[in-house]
């Protein structure tokens, strides 16, 4: 017994110092990136420090943090947004269908401010803004390096004020202006009639939270005025996009199996693959699905599905290619980020991130 005690200091040290080996190996493993980000941090704190005693004006701390966090998330890509509590109430403004401006879809490519999409019945689709315009300028003041909320809240405003955007396009020989004034910008989603040879017609202008219940209703109508219903154009011509959770069920009502779309990103979370459910009520008779270069985004997702499902023609234009999910993510105060978290592709595997959805027949409309 009396060696066994002896041996206890001694195994004591040998677990202490395979531990801090471990314990060594691991930090240096885990944490070296870590410690770098530490110095980051400790470099930013000296950097305000310096400005919040020194700059020639005083200038508010919360002014700093919160252009230090744009800067930050501007380098990632062009739809990851900090939203302040006011532009956060914009957001989900603008998911409900309804809000005040000029009606277009917005993003960054390439550096400048480009139009995904007019949208139907607003003021900018009247005058005759299109998709892949170049906004240099907002009321006369350069758009270089402005951010997408930036953008919005610039072009968004109170009924019947105006606002002045220059535009360039290609094959424009010299930028244009163009001065529209602001309405109220109530989206009707979904839009339908018939035609004689008992064909029916949908037109989804975009995918906020009433799309797809508004398109059931929609469908019964058409199938009720064409009985029997012998084909079905689904129109997705200048849809920016909107809603992914509207996405899927809109092409879920017209697929009775297959996929629907996948989801990766860096987090398991969010790695999704959804796929149809046979409900028993898909409307099945042939499909045509109209495309162009302002289809984007959750319209993409409902004409890639359909493609590589068998499901409908598509025919028209390329489209416009935004393939990423972004995930709004509640902070403090009401404030909010949204931020890139996943990229979508079609069934076949398909990411359509700059390339777009390729129509079985290319038709200019």
């Amino acid at each position: 017994m009396k060696r066994y005690f002896k041996k206890w200091p001694v195994f004591i040290a040998v677990f202490l110092a395979a531990f801090a080996a471990f314990s060594l190996y691991y930090e240096n493993k885990v944490s070296a990136r870590d410690k770098n980000i530490y110095k980051e941090i400790k470099m930013f704190n000296e950097v305000l420090d310096i400005v919040q005693k020194n700059y020639v004006d005083d200038v508010d701390a919360k002014t700093l943090m919160q252009g230090a966090i744009n800067g930050m998330i501007k380098t990632l890509d062009p739809h990851s947004q900090f939203m302040t509590p006011e532009i956060y109430k914009e957001l989900e403004v603008e998911t409900q269908g309804r809000f005040g401006g000029i009606g277009i879809e917005i993003t960054i490519l390439k550096d400048v401010l480009t139009v995904v999409s007019p949208i139907e019945d607003t003021p900018a689709f009247k005058a005759g803004v299109k998709s892949g315009d170049q906004i240099i300028k907002i009321d006369g003041k350069s758009t270089k390096d402005i951010t997408i909320m930036e953008a919005v809240n610039k072009l968004r405003g109170p009924k019947g004020t105006k606002v002045t955007i220059t535009i360039l396009r290609e094959n424009m020989p010299h930028p244009r202006d163009i001065t529209l004034t602001r309405d109220i910008i109530q989206i009707k989603s979904v839009k339908a009639k018939t035609f004689d040879d008992h064909i029916g017609y949908i037109r989804i202008a975009s995918f906020h939270e009433r799309t797809a219940a508004d398109l059931q209703k929609s469908l019964t109508e058409v199938a009720e005025k064409t009985k029997p219903m012998k084909g079905l154009v689904l129109d997705l011509r200048n849809d920016p996009g909107g809603l992914l959770n509207q996405a899927i069920e809109v092409a879920d009502m017209f697929l009775k199996s297959g996929g629907i779309v996948s989801t990766r990103g860096r987090t398991k979370m969010m790695e999704t693959k959804i796929t149809a459910k046979n409900s028993g009520t898909e409307i099945d008779v042939p499909m045509v699905v109209l495309v162009n270069e302002g289809t984007a985004s959750a319209a993409e997702i409902v004409a890639g599905a359909l493609q590589d499902n068998g499901r409908a023609l598509v025919i028209g234009t390329q489209t416009f290619g935004k393939a990423s999910v972004q995930t709004v993510i509640p902070l403090e105060n009401g404030a909010a980020l949204k931020l890139t978290t996943a990229r979508y592709y079609t069934p076949s595997g398909r990411s359509i991130q700059a390339e777009g959805i390729k129509p079985d027949i290319v038709v200019k409309f």
